[in-house]
């Protein structure tokens, strides 16, 4: 979802906060402070009463000051480990002049007052949380301090001009008295809200900008921190599933029923959409029952849809793509490609492909369910987007949608795995059981359930031609990008339109070349596919960034200084390239020979995710066939920083994950089924594998960038174009482990 801009939610003029009720839905402790912000959206209403909110016209966040002068925060963004929840007390705390250690941050629940993103979705996704609400943040900070202020003056009779604030509290320094935020929150709570609010200088900035602590860092640390898996409501039943080993099948006949119905325990087994369940006092007693289960699976029906094909495997849906012809539809068009491509004194083609793969979280997916008397239903589910949530679930009980509560607890996995996803979610199924037994049920799967019917990331191809001058420099580029994207799966495209999702990375790189093309070449996928870090540009800044380096070998030209070259006319890309030369020590190609006599080489890619710029260069070693990667230095620019240490440890993650990708991950279907079902087939990066990262954080001053994700799409290229020197090979297609890696040439 690199596409959405977040430059379309800068803070309209009329952009004011608006004092809700404290007796209203929010049911605020007495004496609180309780102030929601009008978000951006052109068709605001923001001086509605809450009670008539009306979907998509007034979309508050809200924030408590209680009478202790600690501070509660809604969030209308997710936390799932990326700090989101730290960036916003940052952000607010530097408005309102409150420590963020005060703050406590939770998930807002869904509602018209959340739908945060452009208006219509409150997702958490595309590393935009911050970015998109930045100024709208500093605004309700601003405006709560303003408030608290106006309350001290009276308090004070005092002059409104003559008071100041340190954190948590108003200070009248003729008269030397100071009075704490919390003794005034209930006579702020009275004020309008004040019109202007004026917004602190960046030169006094007490917390934006700087290292701030995670808010979350210590009840996780200690166990604390409570996630889908831990929460427990009187009366609950704990449930465990098995899935048919082919979306589509049916649960048939249960040889064993009686036996296992009479296991310590056990409640009640039941036939569910591709699954069959069972009930139990506990989990661990359900998990022995449902895999003591001997069921007979029925092949789907002549109309059934959403069904995987019982021949469908990942080679041979590789091997279509890469035989389905164009045209496509296009992307990016600058120029006559087709033209310049016949007439190149030189021209090189290649493909490319990266495989389907897992999210592989720590924790398994989970639901748990309950049905109230009066015909209501509170969800509690991992989730990324809880309107969309409850607007499902809402459909698919014959429910209203403010007849479903959903409860949105931490994330104990990210990388899209939370979105919607049919078929590949839990909550379905505690919400049957759930009603079936009459008791609340817990649904978790285990991890072989959720590697079978995870949402992968989806098998990707991409088709190059390039042509090249009398000078070996790139002067036309063609590209194909083959396959489907998650979001015109999930969100659905025009037929004229390519999918964002399949070209990110590939279209509109900042790269002079004159005559340039891009299409996307729709083939429908029929595994599950979702969004994975990154999305599109985990795989195809790969594809572009590798081939390149192909470009710059076909023309007699160092990969490095090549890409300095033609982004002379990108300052800030340039400059970035520049950056991460420096923070290596230098750019040097190789092959070379490091202190500790191996002979190494590196790599260096660039991509521009989610508003961001990054700069990678790996370097890399071969030892027993297989590629070592020693140290990966980054440069990012995300324009402007909220906290860097947030950003660093988000870099390091993304490589740690981009690294994994690069030479182990990959799922692979052999007869409609993936074969890996935990982690023993499915190998990810171990520790002592993990390289030294080096972060560069650089800010240009561009509209704010996302961090959580743009650290991963340069280093499975800068990895492969250093591989690439040392064997004299190229390598066009992920994971590294398929290879065997010996020195060679070049």
């Amino acid at each position: 979802m690199n596409d959405l801009d977040p430059r379309a939610f800068d803070l309209p003029a009329s952009g004011a906060p608006v004092n809700l009720s404290r007796r209203g839905f929010l049911g605020a402790s007495l004496g609180a402070l309780v102030l929601g912000v009008s978000l951006p959206v052109k068709v605001s209403r923001a001086q509605e009463a809450a009670a008539k909110v009306v979907p998509g016209t007034r979309f508050p966040a809200f924030l408590e000051i209680n009478p202790d002068g600690s501070v509660l925060f809604r969030s209308p963004f997710m936390e799932g480990g990326q700090g989101v929840h730290t960036a916003f007390a940052q952000i607010i705390g530097e408005e309102l002049d409150v420590d963020p250690a005060r703050f406590t941050v939770e998930a807002a629940p869904p509602g018209p007052d959340y739908l945060v993103v452009m208006g219509m979705m409150r997702i958490t996704g595309g590393s935009f949380s911050v970015r998109s609400s930045y100024q709208t943040m500093r605004k309700l900070g601003a405006s709560g301090r303003m408030m608290l202020l106006q309350a001290a003056a009276q308090k004070l009779d005092a002059p409104l001009e003559e008071l100041t604030t340190e954190p948590g509290e108003v200070v009248h320094a003729a008269s030397g008295r100071r009075v704490p935020y919390g003794e005034i929150a209930a006579e702020a709570a009275a004020l309008p809200i004040p019109e202007e609010a004026p917004l602190r200088d960046a030169s006094d900035f007490r917390w934006i900008g700087k290292p701030v602590a995670r808010l979350d860092a210590h009840d996780k640390s200690t166990g604390k921190a409570v996630y889908g898996i831990d929460l427990k409501v009187e009366g609950m039943l704990q449930a465990a599933v098995v899935h048919a080993p082919r979306r589509g099948q049916e649960p048939g006949e249960i040889a064993n029923l009686t036996e296992v119905e009479a296991m310590p325990g056990v409640v009640s087994v039941h036939a569910l959409p591709g699954a069959v369940a069972v009930v139990a006092d506990r989990w661990w007693r359900a998990r022995r029952a449902v895999e003591s289960l001997e069921v007979s699976w029925k092949e789907p029906e002549a109309d059934a849809t959403n069904v995987m094909p019982a021949d469908f495997s990942s080679e041979g849906f590789k091997q279509q793509l890469i035989e389905t012809p164009g045209p496509g539809l296009v992307a990016e068009n600058h120029g006559e490609a087709a033209t310049a491509l016949e007439k190149a004194p030189k021209k090189l083609e290649a493909v490319y492909d990266a495989p389907f793969l897992a999210h592989g979280q720590l924790e398994p997916p989970s639901a748990l369910a309950r049905w109230n008397e009066d015909g209501t239903l509170d969800l509690w589910t991992p989730n990324q987007a809880p309107e969309m949530y409850q607007a499902a679930v809402a459909a698919e009980n014959d429910l209203k949608p403010e007849q479903v509560r959903i409860h949105s607890p931490l994330l104990g996995g990210f990388f899209g795995r939370h979105f919607l996803y049919h078929g590949a979610s839990p909550y379905p199924q505690a919400i049957a059981l759930a009603k079936a037994t009459g008791r609340p049920v817990k649904v978790i799967w285990t991890r072989e359930e959720e590697f079978l019917r995870d949402a992968f990331r989806p098998l990707a191809v991409a088709r190059f031609r390039a042509g090249l001058d009398a000078e070996g420099l790139p002067e036309a580029f063609f590209a194909e990008a083959l396959g489907e994207g998650p979001t015109g799966r999930w969100f659905g495209r025009k037929p004229e339109d390519p999918d964002p999702s399949a070209v990110e990375g590939i279209a509109d790189k900042p790269y002079a070349i004159a005559h340039r093309r891009v299409e996307h070449v729709v083939v429908p996928i029929p595994a599950m596919i979702g969004w994975w870090r990154s999305v599109g540009h985990s795989m195809n800044d790969f594809f572009y960034e590798a081939f390149f380096d192909e470009m710059a070998a076909a023309g007699g030209h160092d990969p490095y200084e090549l890409r300095l070259k033609l982004l002379a006319d990108k300052p800030r890309h340039k400059a970035l390239l520049e950056a991460v030369g420096e923070l290596s020590g230098g750019w040097k190609r190789g092959p070379f020979t490091a202190e500790d006599g191996t002979r190494r080489a590196r790599g260096v890619a660039m991509a521009s995710p989610f508003g961001s710029e990054v700069a990678t260069i790996a370097e890399v070693s071969l030892k027993d066939g297989e590629a070592v990667v020693h140290d990966v230095w980054v440069a990012i620019d995300p324009g402007s920083i909220v906290n860097p240490a947030i950003i660093e440890a988000q870099v390091n993650s993304a490589v740690a994950l981009g690294l994994s990708s690069a030479l182990l991950e990959e799922v692979v279907y052999t007869d409609g089924e993936p074969e890996a079902r935990n982690f023993d087939a499915y190998p990810i990066l171990p520790p002592e594998k993990m390289p030294r990262v080096h972060v560069r954080i650089l800010e240009s001053g561009a509209p704010m960038g996302g961090v959580g994700e743009p650290g991963l799409p340069g280093v499975p290229p800068a990895v492969v174009n250093a591989v690439a020197v040392l064997t004299g090979e190229r390598i066009r297609s992920l994971p590294l482990s398929k290879f065997d890696l010996t020195e060679g040439g070049a």
